[in-house]
């Protein structure tokens, strides 16, 4: 297919995905897109056959964003089911299953429940709920409980008294379209969801008790979240801290994150053939993926790693940029509420799209930083992210980070050696403390050391500056500028 052809159809099914996430105009509104397209190619064609190829890409646009738009509107997005409303802001009953990973904060846990009994009744429903419950007792995935509370529907907030999170999209990308708070409980059974995704579960959980009886607060939730992306357990504060000083993507386990674990394995492995190195990172990668529960989150951006490896492996950028944005936009057709309402997948895009269109145009203009220990790598693969995420950034946020690249320079460097022995040192731990101790204490120095480095630029008082306004509208600007100033700097001659 011609590649303006192929962007042609990706372009206008994500335009179909993006206007009807945020407008619903019913389904006769696919039916007038394809009948634009359809129209377009008729009467142009034969009326300017010799505009064929014009034709033919507008007319696949409209086309591609009548299927968008179709797409879409099968998912059901927000659509609560009349029979759980008469329940709404009632005292229920609800027998349920933990369908996701318990997701344990500060001060509660919450559960993605899927409702099997509704007042002792068997019931079928799309529809999941959101329980926030104590921290004790301890539930699973796979587990059938007993929860009996108020049933409420979500609501939007805002976390800084400018911004409204839309809190309702993001639950309901989810299928969640009910809430249940601090609801009493009780365990009914086990063993009731996927038996692969539950023994995943169980070696995560395993791996961050180890590193709790390791190491201690906060080393040992800073680890978890370096090698699981366990972010939750850093605390509010310090996940704040993170985000100030432009650093918050080491611990959630992004494209970007996952890169810099294959980058490192490539290099121990170095000494053999580039295939046989590339093989071992992208094995490295899987490897990840499935220890950290391979949940849709980290399959994305596992995908996006592995697209980061074969740019840099092949040196066929264009051709690696296409195949992200195919990657993209099956991961869209697959659940297209992600393309607006799932920040990790839009941040993971942008990080790595930034990594493989950017990067190698930039890496000229860094000749004289030394190659050393990775320090001109580092830096480059810094500024190729920040520039393509910071525009998303601002407008989900409002926090600009001034010292993010000194930040980033000064621990990203740290973070693969962290990764292995903190890695190495609970593994070995779960067999002997003796023989863990050496890996231990390593990853205890560059831990405490990369926490005082947060810690200490995070306190200064111009580490990040707020905006309090930053429209959608202004991002899309920001993208289109930074798009076409850098489309004009020519890739090295040897990169395809």
């Amino acid at each position: 297919m011609n590649d303006n052809y192929l962007y042609s159809v990706l372009v206008g099914f994500i335009s179909g995905v993006a206007f009807c996430s945020f407008f619903n105009l019913g389904q006769t509104f696919y039916l007038f897109l394809i009948l634009i397209s359809w129209a377009i190619f008729m009467f142009f064609l034969l009326g300017n056959p010799k505009e064929k190829e014009k034709i033919i890409f507008v007319s696949l646009f409209f086309l591609s964003a009548g299927i968008g738009v179709w797409r879409f509107d099968l998912t059901d997005f927000k659509k609560t089911e009349p029979f759980l409303n008469n329940f709404l802001n009632q005292s229920v009953s609800i027998d349920a299953f933990v369908i996701d990973e318990p997701d344990t904060r500060e001060s509660n846990t919450q559960l993605k429940l899927k409702i099997h009994k509704l007042n002792g009744e068997e019931i079928e429903t799309k529809s999941n709920i959101l329980a926030i419950v104590d921290q004790y007792p301890q539930y699973n995935y796979g587990d059938l409980i007993q929860v009996g509370g108020i049933l409420n529907k979500p609501k939007n907030f805002s976390a800084d008294g400018e911004r409204q999170f839309d809190y309702v999209s993001y639950l309901a990308k989810d299928n969640i379209n009910y809430q249940i708070f601090y609801p009493k409980t009780k365990f009914v059974s086990s063993g009731n969801g996927n038996f692969i995704k539950e023994k995943l579960f169980q070696v995560k959980n395993i791996f961050i008790e180890q590193s709790r009886e390791i190491f201690p607060e906060p080393h040992s939730s800073l680890l978890s979240g370096l090698i699981i992306g366990a972010k939750e357990s850093l605390g509010k504060d310090l996940q704040d801290d993170f985000r100030k000083v432009g650093l918050i993507h080491i611990v959630v386990l992004s494209g970007y994150n996952i890169t810099i674990i294959a980058d490192f394995i490539m290099g121990l492995f170095s000494f053999l053939p580039g295939l046989f190195s590339v093989f071992v990172g992208a094995v490295s990668i899987i490897f990840f993926a499935i220890m950290t529960g391979a949940s849709a989150t980290i399959v994305r951006a596992s995908v996006m790693a592995l697209l980061v490896l074969l740019a840099r492996a092949t040196g066929r950028v264009n051709e690696i940029t296409r195949t992200l944005f195919l990657a993209g936009f099956l991961m869209v057709l697959h659940n297209p509420t992600i393309l607006v309402f799932d920040a990790s997948f839009q941040l993971s895009f942008m990080a790595t799209f930034g990594l493989i269109f950017l990067s190698p145009k930039i890496e000229n203009y860094f000749s004289l930083v030394p190659e050393k220990f990775k320090i001109k790598e580092s830096l480059v693969s810094v500024i190729s992210t920040q520039i393509f995420v910071l525009p998303l950034l601002l407008y989900m946020m409002g926090d600009f980070s001034v010292v993010s690249v000194p930040v980033n320079l000064l621990v990203l460097t740290f973070i693969p050696f962290t990764m292995l022995f903190g890695f190495l040192s609970i593994v070995v731990g779960l067999f002997s403390a003796v023989l863990a101790a050496p890996f231990s204490y390593i990853a205890y120095v560059l831990l405490s050391y990369e926490l005082k480095i947060v810690d200490f630029f995070s306190s200064l008082p111009f580490a990040s500056i707020h905006i309090p306004t930053f429209s959608v509208w202004f991002m899309a600007v920001a993208y289109l500028f930074v798009f076409l100033f850098f489309s004009k700097i020519k890739t090295p001659e040897g990169v395809r």
